[in-house]
């Protein structure tokens, strides 16, 4: 749902020592927005950050070709549902989900999505700065993502985070958000250059609701790991 421009308070807080690439896809499937993260990173040893599903694809990246990349943050996201059940049922939900979408207004998809339990610990400021960018999405394109990249669709990849021995792996998840907390852990103990970084009085999206924080995690990483580029 949300545009590039909702990393900018982050990126600006980098900007004195490192540049950053603001991805605003233009492609709404799974394949088409790995090939646009590609294409942002270059071949120069870009390291990638993404949030929430963006996290899950970043990751789907980084295993893709590791070797493009200098470090992978997550914030928000895990490496999948496990269990085979949870992946049906979700498929089903989403299923479900992206039907109604394509019938339905953006304002009243919008609307729905704000009201997600996920997002009740964000301001209504918050909430009323992100609705711009929301509303310029298409419905369509949203029940077409939700279709090739859902949680359901995405095979997990726990069992591959190991393939990563040369990747630093940064998961950051707010604290309030649980579950995301602890699949940030968790991610943290299998890849084997990983570390977990909790935000605290933060929700799903630490990089909204506490930027200077995650940006000072970011610029501990990038320093530590001579990153020359966030994407």
């Amino acid at each position: 749902m949300q545009r590039g421009q909702a990393w900018a308070p982050v990126a600006d807080l980098l900007s004195q020592r490192y540049s950053s690439v603001l991805v605003d896809h233009r492609e709404h499937d799974r394949e088409g927005r790995l090939g646009e993260i590609a294409e942002a990173a270059g071949e120069d040893g870009a390291v990638l950050c993404g949030y929430s599903l963006g996290g899950r694809l970043s990751l789907q990246a980084v295993l893709r070709e590791p070797a493009r990349y200098r470090g992978l943050v997550t914030l928000g996201s895990s490496a999948g549902l496990q269990s085979e059940a949870d992946r049906d049922a979700r498929i089903n939900a989403d299923e479900q989900l992206a039907s109604w979408m394509e019938r339905s207004p953006i304002e009243e998809v919008v609307e729905v999505w704000e009201r997600q339990p996920l997002f009740a610990d964000q301001s209504d400021a918050l909430v009323e700065a992100q609705r711009p960018g929301r509303l310029r999405q298409a419905p369509r394109d949203l029940a077409l993502l939700l279709r090739t990249a859902g949680q359901g669709v995405i095979a997990p990849v726990w069992p591959r985070l190991a393939e990563l021995d040369e990747l630093p792996v940064l998961a950051i998840a707010g604290a309030l958000d649980q579950r995301y907390s602890d699949a940030a852990r968790r991610l943290a103990r299998e890849a084997p250059r990983g570390r977990a970084e909790i935000v605290e009085a933060a929700g799903h999206a630490p990089q909204l609701q506490r930027p200077a924080q995650v940006a000072a995690l970011l610029l501990d990483f990038l320093d530590e790991h001579l990153g020359q580029r966030l994407v």
